[in-house]
């Protein structure tokens, strides 16, 4: 059985993670002139968009999450001359954004964007959702998230991962996670199983919050965004590995999980936050707002985000990002069914 969850009410939010992180959104914001003509639908979809387009959001204001999709609005804004504005709504582990979208129109008016867990692994994490996620929805992008960093509070003693699973091999602690069924929570799951550590998953409304607990010691580690933990790092947090396959360019002196002989195929493995709209949208709409995605991933402001939160790749088209969605999810899907979590 994998170490069971529990909710928890983030406690002391501040709001200066909500501010650094939405100054850094704003900054990589802003009108693109040169997307507009390169952006439109073609003659199977003539009169799209004719209205303003929403993009729900998973997770609160605060997080990388949150900070591409109001990217995104704004690059859509500026491509489609039409207003796209973002909703954020988050609880219910992205179930309730999740949603949302998937029972509305599949018109391109109504998207969602939040993380890659909530819409691969959760359906086997949930024994019943009140969608479908194989044929409910549709991916139009996959926006990277970089190496994750794991942090631990001033109060824990070790300064890299074989210290912190020695440490918590002899002390119960809690792992903070913006998501039930997310990348920490799974990574908290299979420390447990593999290592003997006693760790508590603490499910979180998204990272913010997560990460002003850990910087107050209420827990003791957690795994978010480079710039969400950036936020912190001053506060007593200290790095002790960062996920996927390589360095985040940010911490350059902190080795990856792998690097620290861990293993794991979880622990290499780099998620992402899917752009997705409800399942039968027209094609040539989702062309059109992939192609948004694409060029816009080159504009001086999308560049400036990525830095900011040290991510160096950038999203694929939409062949590509269904190319990978058809080799990835599986992946994510049977690691889950391997650690027995459940969420319901």
């Amino acid at each position: 059985m994998s170490t069971p969850a529990h909710p928890h009410r983030p406690r002391g939010r501040r709001a200066f993670i909500g501010q650094s992180l939405a100054a850094a959104a704003a900054a990589a914001l802003g009108a693109t002139g040169a997307l507009r003509a390169r952006a439109q639908p073609t003659a199977a979809a003539p009169r799209w968009p004719v209205r303003p387009i929403k993009i729900v959001v998973a997770f609160p204001p605060g997080g990388l999450t949150d900070a591409y999709a109001r990217l995104y609005a704004d690059q859509l804004t500026a491509a489609l001359g039409q207003p796209c504005v973002v909703e954020n709504k988050p609880g219910g582990g992205a179930v309730i954004a999740i949603d949302a979208v998937a029972k509305s129109p599949a018109d391109g008016y109504t998207l969602l964007m939040t993380t890659s867990g909530t819409v691969w692994q959760n359906r086997v994490l949930y024994a019943k959702l009140p969608y479908n996620l194989d044929r409910d929805l549709t991916p139009i992008a996959v926006f990277p998230s970089g190496p994750l960093v794991m942090g631990v509070t001033e109060k824990v003693p070790a300064r890299n991962m074989r210290e912190f699973i020695d440490w918590a091999r002899a002390n119960p602690c809690s792992m903070g996670t913006y998501a039930p069924g997310s990348f920490p929570h799974m990574v908290a799951d299979q420390l447990n199983r593999s290592h003997g550590t006693k760790m508590q998953s603490v499910h979180y409304r998204g990272e913010a919050p997560m990460w002003v607990d850990l910087a107050s010691g209420q827990i003791q580690v957690a795994i978010g965004s480079y710039q969400a933990f950036n936020t912190v790092s001053t506060r007593g947090v200290r790095p002790i590995g960062v996920t996927g396959s390589y360095r985040s360019p940010k911490l350059p002196d902190v080795p990856t999980i792998v690097e620290q002989g861990i293993e794991g195929r979880l622990y290499g493995l780099e998620g992402g936050l899917p752009l997705m709209a409800p399942a039968g949208t027209p094609e040539a709409v989702l062309q059109a707002l992939s192609r948004v995605v694409v060029q816009g991933a080159d504009s001086e402001r999308a560049v400036k985000l990525r830095q900011t939160f040290a991510i160096p790749n950038k999203p694929k088209n939409l062949a590509g990002t269904r190319a990978d969605w058809e080799r990835e999810v599986p992946v994510w899907v049977k690691l889950a069914v391997d650690l027995g979590i459940k969420l319901d």
